[in-house]
């Protein structure tokens, strides 16, 4: 396995093209590049990285970078006191609908359904693996602080409600005022996440993957009260739970994750040209498709095991293809922008090949684990993968300065990780 960092015979060095021209750099729809925006990749002749790749025009380092680890503290900070104090308005509310066993039982019974769709979250996120500490904001935010603002905005709706008829009302509330609010707070933390950790935020796969973690949240806090009430409120408590898991638990539990997760397709396909008012625009349009089936769901009556495997089901598998989709063209794109820097000296095409394909991945943590080196081999991935992802924000003309600047600290980093595994 070649682990060597200068180019093989044939292949231009530092002295020769220093990446594909405009018309050339596009491997997908994913990682289109305007020419005006083209820049070529830094030669590397073997020697320090600073003199390859030069700083800022002018010696300016990137002025964005103190604001983008501030957004991010921000972030953190708030999100973390937004869930806290969401808490003390979330939990009473269900042990009140549920009593302390149900609660219990709708916990335990909740972690199921949350477990899929975290688990369909590590699999779309496995290719470029999004920062645990915003995973976890996007968590607490579905299951604390979303459910927090649906409760305190819900009885406005209530409110609106011109009609006396009970059933009316509760139509009503599932089929108007659910997929309105809960919507609107759940994709809230998506703009969120758009506005303060845009670095994290740069395309539709990091949408979903965002979306799906804010969903799950929500739901797993909306099952506790879903299967504490079957508990709580039912003469046949463990026949009602078992109809209710059924249906929420098995049937469905990557529901709200779809309504959510169009929000955050839409959102990620504006991050590929980020700025304020197109991520506002996005936040605004992708909230349509998900409210839209949302309502759906809800509306769903009589018919509804005929709506489910005729509607429903078609939509999951839908999804999927579409997460595939983008999977599919996350890999092309990392290989093409690695391919440009093995074009200047920085890998080779052998290594290109393991380093940006799912086989070739397979391969090189093998090889790697015969000689005991498999932690560095996968630091190896993660930091060329990364590097990719950096090149492609600098060729979306957004932040340039920052972006080059993570590109000198990354290069230094893969020098010092390709030693590492190869010696």
């Amino acid at each position: 396995m070649s682990m060597h960092p200068h180019p093989p015979p044939g292949q231009p060095g530092p002295s020769g093209p220093q990446g594909p021209l405009p018309g050339q750099a596009n491997p997908s729809w994913m990682g289109h590049v305007q020419p005006q925006y083209y820049r070529p990749v830094p030669g590397n002749s073997g020697g320090p990285v600073h003199s390859v790749v030069l700083p800022h025009p002018g010696g300016a380092q990137a002025p964005a970078a103190p604001r983008t680890r501030a957004g991010l503290l921000g972030l953190m900070i708030g999100g973390g006191a937004l869930a806290f104090l969401s808490l003390f308005l979330v939990v009473p509310f269900l042990l009140a609908n549920t009593g302390t066993a149900g609660f219990t039982v709708g916990f335990v019974a909740s972690l199921v359904p949350l477990s899929a769709v975290l688990l369909a979250v590590h699999v779309i996120d496995r290719w470029e693996p999004e920062p645990k500490r915003l995973l976890f904001f996007a968590f607490t935010w579905g299951a604390a602080v979303s459910i927090a603002v649906t409760l305190l905005v819900q009885p406005f709706f209530a409110l609106t409600f011109q009609f006396s008829a009970e059933a009316d009302f509760q139509t009503y509330m599932a089929t108007v005022q659910a997929p309105i609010v809960e919507e609107f707070a759940k994709s809230l933390g998506l703009l969120l996440l758009l506005l303060m950790a845009r670095r994290h935020f740069d395309g539709p796969v990091d949408g979903v993957v965002f979306a799906f973690t804010i969903a799950g949240g929500f739901a797993f806090t909306e099952n506790i009260l879903y299967f504490g009430r079957a508990i709580a409120e039912s003469a046949s408590p463990a026949t009602d739970l078992a109809q209710i898991f059924l249906l929420r638990g098995v049937m469905s539990p990557f529901a709200h994750a779809i309504f959510t997760g169009t929000t955050g397709l839409i959102m990620g396909f504006a991050a590929r040209r980020w700025h304020a008012g197109a991520s506002i625009g996005a936040f605004v349009v992708g909230l349509l498709p998900a409210m839209f089936l949302h309502n759906r769901w809800n509306s769903m009556g009589q018919g509804f095991l005929a709506d489910y495997i005729l509607i429903q089901v078609p939509i999951f598998v839908l999804f999927i293809g579409v997460v595939i989709l983008l999977r599919v063209a996350e890999n092309r794109l990392t290989r093409q922008r690695l391919l440009e820097y093995a074009a200047a000296g920085w890998f080779t095409p052998a290594e290109v090949d393991l380093l940006a394909t799912p086989g070739g991945r397979r391969t090189a943590l093998r090889w790697a684990a015969g000689y005991n080196r498999r932690p560095q081999m996968k630091a190896f991935l993660k930091a060329a993968t990364t590097l990719a992802f950096t090149r492609q924000r600098i060729l979306s003309g957004r932040d340039v300065a920052l972006h080059q600047a993570e590109e000198r600290e990354q290069l230094h980093r893969i020098l010092a990780l390709r030693a590492a595994v190869a010696n």
